[in-house]
């Protein structure tokens, strides 16, 4: 239980995500999760709505498994897996967060500044999740595909777009970072 515990050195996880991805390259697969809200979206009915959604979801089938391991995946490592210590968080980073009003920072993934019952139900917090939902939605759509879909399979096989997506998502972190967040906090 303790080496699965602790986080993996590159040398084991690097090789470990080239296979994954030269295996599904094989299989004809990408590597993303912004396509599973399609495939919700018509196993949900929104064929009706709209000729987009108008697919054969049952084409995507693996990818929902690939979903359901991620959620799985998730849950069993944040109940037994992950230790009750702070996050290793850069000190600066820590110090950074303070100023804008995270008291805790470094102590949790999820701030309570944003994610606790009380501020998610406030006016602030409630528009912070829907904004970030649907800019984080409508983005991986418009740029045809997520960050994990561009930034491991796009660049792994040398596809000029998502180079370009990719440079784009560095960019608008930099901009959420340094001018957004500041604002809104």
């Amino acid at each position: 239980m303790e080496f699965i515990s602790q986080p993996w050195p590159w040398y084991v996880s690097g090789p470990m995500a080239a296979i994954i991805l030269l295996l599904m390259n094989y299989f004809g697969k990408g590597f993303g999760v912004s396509t599973n809200l399609e495939t919700f979206c018509t196993i949900g009915g929104a064929g009706k709505a709209s000729d987009y959604f108008k697919k054969d979801w049952k084409e995507q089938t693996w990818s929902l498994f690939f979903v359901a391991g991620i959620i799985i995946g998730g849950y069993l490592s944040s109940h037994y897996l992950m230790s009750s210590e702070s996050i290793a968080l850069n000190p600066d980073t820590v110090t950074d967060l303070a100023e804008l009003g995270f008291a805790n920072a470094g102590q949790s993934y999820l701030p309570a500044e944003i994610f606790n019952t009380e501020n998610i139900f406030s006016l602030k917090g409630f528009a912070i999740l829907i904004g970030a939902g649907f800019m984080i939605g409508f983005g991986a759509r418009y740029a045809g595909g997520c960050t994990s879909g561009h930034a491991i399979t796009g660049l792994s096989s040398l596809q000029l777009p998502s180079l370009l997506a990719v440079i784009g998502f560095f960019i608008g972190g930099l901009i959420m970072t340094w001018f957004l967040l500041p604002l809104i906090f």
